[in-house]
């Protein structure tokens, strides 16, 4: 006998098993996104995470994507981070400063919709994607404390179970930071695989795009619409696991769960690379440089910024920094990159394991205060947005002090993304999912 599950229900489906519903008439397209709507409705007001909601084109996409035939992620529904273009929709960057309406889809959308995706809504960012907290949506765990940034509400959307998948960007870990306090689930690509035209940027060659779930197996048919690739069939073992260098104080309850983790790895014990593992001040030039160059066009608005965002620009001006620093910086990156490139074929190293985040998610309230409050947040993620490389991150169990979701990550070589992601996929089944 096939189980049905209750239209009720259906929004507690991941994207792979709401493909199997699919695909066995167990359900259709319109009855997950109307499931996924009423979710909406229901918790959502509590948390905050949907910027706006688009129920009539939602339920008109679905409908197509009942008449037609289509892969996996057809007929799937979705949440943007506010960072994403869709033509004709508002874009705001959760901001009072920007208020477009894009005249084409970005790119990674554009992916997406072709794919048959059913878009549900915009869901919050950190402003501008600016900062580590998006306090402006509760955690489902815990509503006084922060969901992550800057993709907060897209993984406060996927751990309220009001959608299967969701999109985020990351520029010094603003995939993995809300997933590992949401406790769920992301890759952060290799540089450059996911395409930026048309999402809002904070630092271009910091940027990465890159898809979230609530289990990683479910981003793997994202990450493929979203390149444009077909995932190999063959994936090489991490038959070679190092425990990261960078790791340094830690939250008990993250030091519990990395722990947990280790004895499911193949880890060998290694010299750690020749490079420079404090990136300074470098990271901070680099990236509020850059964003500068982007918040130019808004000089005339800077009173509507949030007190943090306007720091960053305010630091970038002070800072003043000369085309030659900046030049040198990025050839830093490089070599730091090579570095780590060549202890990697040295000792034969498939990944590297690390806690997501030292520590477990903050209270909300002064994330928006003033800029360089996240400094505990990124302190492990944003390294591997100065090399490009990437990473999987994955819930490793519930603090028994803090009650709250606890996350490991999975680093490789760049072009190591499938091995990564069918790496970590074994390891959630070992350490399990967890749920608010």
């Amino acid at each position: 006998m096939v189980y049905i599950a209750p239209v009720s229900e259906l929004a507690d489906l991941g994207v792979v098993e709401a493909a199997h519903a699919l695909e066995r008439g167990d359900a259709s397209s319109r009855e997950l996104a109307a499931a996924c709507l009423a979710r909406i409705r229901e918790r959502d007001p509590a948390i905050g995470a949907w910027v706006r909601v688009y129920e009539e084109e939602a339920l008109a996409a679905a409908d197509r994507a009942d008449r037609s035939a289509g892969g996996p992620l057809n007929g799937i529904p979705v949440a943007l981070k506010d960072l994403y273009a869709v033509a004709g929709l508002p874009l705001t960057a959760s901001s009072r400063v920007l208020d477009e309406i894009p005249q084409r889809d970005c790119d990674a959308w554009a992916r997406l919709r072709a794919a048959g995706m059913v878009l549900l809504g915009h869901v919050h960012t950190h402003e501008f994607a600016a900062g580590g907290t998006t306090d402006q949506v509760g955690n489902p765990w815990a509503l006084d404390r922060s969901a992550g940034g800057s993709s907060g509400g897209s993984a406060a959307a996927l751990a309220s179970r009001t959608a299967p998948a969701a999109t985020g960007t990351d520029t010094a870990g603003s995939l993995r930071i809300p997933s590992a306090m949401c406790g769920t689930s992301t890759i952060k690509p290799t540089r450059g695989l996911v395409p930026m035209r048309g999402i809002v940027p904070l630092a271009p060659s910091l940027d990465h795009a890159g898809p979230m779930a609530r289990e990683l197996r479910d981003c793997e048919p994202l990450l493929a619409a979203l390149a444009g690739v077909e995932p190999p069939d063959e994936r090489r073992p991490l038959r070679r696991v190092a425990l990261s260098p960078r790791i340094g104080d830690l939250d008990p309850d993250v030091a519990d769960s990395l722990e947990r983790a280790l004895p499911l790895l193949d880890l060998v014990d290694v010299p750690p690379p020749e490079v420079s593992l404090d990136l300074g001040l470098s990271f901070l030039d680099v990236l509020t440089a850059e964003m500068l160059v982007y918040h130019r066009r808004f000089d005339h608005s800077r009173e509507l910024y949030r007190p943090s965002t306007r720091g960053f620009l305010e630091y970038a001006e002070q800072r003043a920094m000369s085309a030659e620093e900046y030049a040198a910086a990025q050839i830093r990156r490089d070599e730091d990159t090579a570095r780590w490139l060549d202890w990697i074929a040295e000792h034969r190293v498939d990944a590297l394991v690390e806690p997501t985040l030292p520590v477990v998610a903050r209270l909300r309230g002064d994330g928006y205060d003033e800029p360089f409050r996240d400094v505990a947040e990124i302190s492990l993620t944003h390294y591997w947005n100065w090399v490009g490389f990437p990473v999987v991150a994955l819930p490793s169990g519930v603090g028994r002090r803090s009650g709250l979701p606890v996350s490991v990550s999975l680093v490789g070589a760049p072009g190591a993304d499938w091995d990564l992601l069918a790496a970590g996929t074994a390891l959630q089944v070992e350490l399990g999912t967890v749920s608010p």
